[in-house]
């Protein structure tokens, strides 16, 4: 039986996996201290999250699903919280304190480039629906959006002019620090994007060309927020232990706020401080919340249904885990995932072998692309070359006459 698997991180403990009905922990990976947005999905199988050390270096640890050890520990040049994967599996990209993005190559995860974003902490990563745009927020209060290809571009990432990435465009879309990202499921470049922030503001944006649709004022500050799958309702966490629900029919420029204006807030008796995570599980009929405490909720039409877990470490994230089976051996992912039982975790590794594999062609491929424009552009010189000397003996010639 299929059914989803709810996954926290900790900035000072354990990432958890437990079942979304019931709250039954299912396993505990290693301690990781997973800043805010720190975990992600890949589409190989793996759980990627970011890892702060006591001294302040920046790590990314990487999972699989049937070991509760850390698979792979990848250095990085500075802390980096937020994470997002290219949905094929192949890319990671994660957010720096200092602005810049770092582009990871999957599973290697060896370090491709960076360049600078913002002119603060990038706080939040997205990709839209199409997996061609990245969508990232900082600090800075600002939005910027960049077409993945010229991220991977290798005149680009190869360059030392970090100018050359190149931005769709950028905007200052706050007055206070952006705390949360969500682009619209359908309509591709089309879509919308939500932003959250601590200036206690929701807006909405068009993806296209960054105009602002709508703007929501509220009264407490804001922690994150995410779109249904329809994106016809959007979700933000409050500092205020409140989840606030908002209708995306009235999309107009004008400052909406209150029930009236489709804003609706959801409170629960026990509050366990900020909301600083939201998800959707049982197919977008409920909606699981994390407080900063630990606590995790699952809501349905603005009722607390069960209390999946009380506040214990606290949480940095929360992500689910869709369409995961339940089996004697333990748990497996399916849609040809991972999985914890031996024979699921055999034919996991061999797909994985087989990416390396396909990766470590494209590179050879991509070897023998660069050896061929080397040898186009010394041709070329060549020429160039032999056409001047050309042109000096005529030029002499004609001297001479």
């Amino acid at each position: 039986m299929a059914t989803d698997i709810i996954l926290t991180s900790s900035p000072d403990g354990p990432i958890i996996a437990q079942d979304h009905l019931t709250g039954a922990v299912l396993t505990q990976f290693s301690v990781t201290r997973s800043p805010r947005k720190g975990l992600a999905f890949t589409s190989g199988g793996l759980i990627v999250a970011s890892h702060i050390t006591l001294s302040a270096s920046g790590f990314i640890h990487l999972f699989n699903w049937w070991s509760s050890s850390v698979l792979q520990s990848v250095p990085v040049p500075e802390p980096v919280a937020p994470l997002v994967a290219t949905p094929n599996g192949s890319f990671l990209f994660a957010g720096g304190l200092s602005g810049r993005i770092y582009i990871l190559s999957l599973p290697s995860c060896d370090l491709l480039s960076s360049f600078p974003a913002h002119q603060r902490t990038v706080s939040c990563l997205t990709i839209n629906s199409d997996g061609s745009l990245v969508i990232s927020g900082s600090d800075d209060g600002s939005i910027a959006v960049f077409p993945i290809i010229s991220m991977l571009d290798i005149s680009s990432t190869e360059s030392s002019d970090d100018d050359t990435v190149q931005t769709l465009y950028k905007f200052i879309a706050h007055s206070m620090p952006i705390t949360g990202i969500a682009s619209g499921s359908t309509g591709g470049c089309n879509s919308i994007i939500i932003s959250c922030s601590l200036d206690c503001m929701i807006k909405f944006w068009s993806l296209a060309n960054g105009a602002c649709l709508r703007t929501v004022h509220l009264q407490c500050a804001l922690w994150s927020v995410i779109l249904d799958s329809t994106d016809t309702e959007a979700y933000a966490g409050g500092s205020d232990g409140r989840v606030y629900s908002v209708a995306l029919k009235k999309m107009r420029r004008s400052r909406l706020s209150g029930e009236e204006n489709g804003v609706v807030a959801w409170s629960a008796e026990e509050s366990g401080g900020a909301v600083i995570a939201l998800a959707m599980v049982n197919g977008d009929r409920n909606l699981v919340s994390a407080s900063e405490d630990g606590t995790i909720m699952m809501w349905e039409a603005g009722q607390v249904v069960n209390v999946l877990r009380h506040g214990q470490n606290g949480v940095s994230d929360l992500l689910v885990a869709r369409g995961v089976s339940r089996a004697a051996g333990g748990v497996r992912r399916d849609g040809g995932n991972c999985s914890f039982n031996g024979l699921s975790s055999m034919s996991c590794v061999k797909r994985m072998h087989r990416d390396v594999k396909e990766l470590e062609e494209m590179e050879q491929w991509l070897g023998v692309v660069v050896k061929d424009r080397r040898r186009a552009i010394d041709v070329l010189e060549t020429a160039i070359n032999t056409y001047k000397r050309l042109l000096g003996l005529l030029l002499k010639e004609a001297n001479l006459r």
